[in-house]
């Protein structure tokens, strides 16, 4: 009786709903239980429209929760009460709250994670807003502490990350506690705050600089954008019509901060939301492209594995692809509209040409079975994978095409486990060429960085569409020579699509601007 209680409140009147939050209450009393006691005045908390009424509710509801040191119902109460105090304008006192509350919903998570994958939150109603409060709550300050927003968007990005992958903590490294570079990159940190975009640049001396804008001056630029990326047609989706959209980002967020970052380099970003579907290599500046300037990597929640260069004695690679159609582009997960890949088998030949060894698996030698016997059996510092495959905010719908079956992002996690128990490195390098993100959704290179990390690779290589074959070839050669020639992975990519961009048959940015290196740079 006492759990039905707290139920009846989603639907039924105000009045009604109260009556049995009481009811349950005097039950909790009468069976002296704690964690019913507060789940009792945390319940009248939400019922309640007078603010005073509220807060005390909550406080009550949160101190039964703290005696029985009951962190999954104390954040809630934490939640609430950090969002009474935000709108009362007492700042210190939300800010204790939310800092508890993220605290208490961490040490649950970790618990829930190293139990049961499958038993998570719902983390976007559950959690997501407490750290995007807590972030616009900092923020707002005539001095904000930069340092722990970037912490709070790095703890809700690898949350996300870890919620859609349902697996345990990553063992990943935050960008600022890296050890053994030569040199820092520059960072920069946008975030999405809805009402507001956040833009953090971290200078090579570590310096913090912010800028914020109001959402409605970029947010049009950025949904056309991302419409014309993924407009089936884009091929043939007119020039101007990228640069200026991606100019009008460009401006509107790098722009304030460009005193900050050197004239060349390596640039680091850290998107949000949206903006990890657009490719920052296309930012223009009215005159040139931003990796005209600059090598680009991309991470999630500023977290990596620790960056190393790939030596020339690791160019061994595993190399799986389709050069066409094949049996399983009928499973309904598959990527629609799949055509055959011919140049495919090219790009095969192509990075063979640039490996010290290679295992080569083409059409129906590239089965699933087949994969993983050489995943495991074998040491391969490079794997390559040209085929088709999706990227999707949906795990199941995360998939590269095998020749007899896709694997998805949850079979790519079995796959490489064995390997990746025995060594934390087992991949220094990840290629996905001619994989797209799903169509619509503006989340679904999530999927990329998932893929990333499940395969235990310390760089990641991936397309944000489907790109035309025969230049992915060419790119993918040129790629591979710089690594050859001891180039860092971010510069020899960048130099290969500068190679696409200085051929006037594929300098569209339809040919080369789809590519992005996920993880370490070097």
């Amino acid at each position: 009786m006492v759990h039905e209680a707290f139920l009846y409140h989603a639907w039924m009147p105000a009045s009604v709903a109260i009556r049995y939050a009481k009811l349950a209450l005097k039950m909790a009393e009468t069976i002296n239980s704690i964690r019913w006691l507060s789940y009792s005045f945390g319940t009248l908390g939400k019922l309640s429209t007078q603010t005073e009424q509220k807060q005390a509710y909550f406080q009550k509801a949160l101190g039964f929760a703290q005696s029985i040191r009951a962190s999954d119902i104390a954040y809630q109460w934490q939640q609430q009460l950090g969002l009474i105090y935000q709108k009362q304008g007492k700042t210190e006192l939300a800010i204790q709250n939310y800092n508890a509350a993220i605290a208490n919903m961490t040490e649950v998570r970790d618990s829930v994670l190293s139990t049961n994958g499958d038993l998570q939150f719902s983390f976007q109603s559950e959690m997501e807003p407490t750290y995007r409060n807590y972030m616009r709550l900092l923020l707002r300050s005539p001095n904000p502490d930069l340092k722990r927003v970037i912490q709070i968007n790095e703890g809700l990005q690898i949350a996300r990350l870890e919620n859609f992958l349902r697996c345990g903590k990553l063992d990943l490294v935050a960008l600022n506690q890296l050890q053994n570079l030569k040199s820092a990159p520059t960072v920069i940190h946008i975030i999405d705050l809805g009402d507001t975009i956040e833009v953090i640049a971290q200078s090579t001396d570590a310096s913090l600089h912010h800028h914020s804008i109001n959402s409605k001056l970029v947010r049009f630029q950025i949904d056309h954008l991302l419409e014309a990326l993924q407009n089936e047609n884009f091929s043939e989706v007119g020039e101007s019509s990228i640069t200026t959209s991606s100019q009008g980002i460009y401006e509107k967020l790098i722009a304030p901060i460009k005193t900050y970052l050197p004239p060349s380099g390596t640039l680091v970003f850290t998107l949000d939301k949206s903006f990890q579907s657009i490719p920052m290599a296309l930012l223009y500046d009215g005159k040139h492209y931003l990796i005209e300037h600059y090598s680009i990597a991309e991470t999630l929640g500023s977290r990596i594995r620790q960056p190393r260069f790939l030596h020339q004695n690791q160019m061994i690679a595993l190399i799986a692809g389709l050069s066409k159609v094949s049996p399983s582009s009928t499973d309904p997960n598959a990527p629609k509209n799949m055509d055959n890949l011919l140049p495919s088998k090219q790009e095969i030949e192509n990075v063979e040409k640039q490996t010290l060894s290679s295992v080569a698996l083409l059409d129906n030698k590239f089965t699933l079975k087949r994969f993983k016997e050489e995943l495991t059996q074998n040491n391969f510092p490079i794997v390559h994978i040209t085929t088709h495959g999706q990227f999707s905010s949906d795990p199941l719908k995360t998939v590269l095409v095998a020749y007899d079956k896709l694997i998805n992002i949850r079979d790519f996690d079995s796959l490489i486990r064995g390997k990746t128990e025995n060594s934390q490195d087992a991949i220094e390098l990840l290629v996905l060429s001619a994989c797209e993100t799903a169509k619509g959704n503006k989340q679904s290179a999530m999927g990329i960085a998932g893929m990333a990390v499940q395969a235990g690779a310390r760089s990641t290589v991936a397309t944000l569409w489907r790109v035309e074959a025969n230049s992915t070839a060419l790119l993918m050669q040129e790629f591979y020579k710089g690594l050859n020639n001891g180039l860092p992975k971010a510069e020899a990519l960048r130099q290969a699509q500068l190679s696409l961009l200085s051929n006037p048959k594929y300098k569209k940015a339809y040919y080369w601007g789809g590519f992005l290196l996920v993880g370490s740079w070097l």
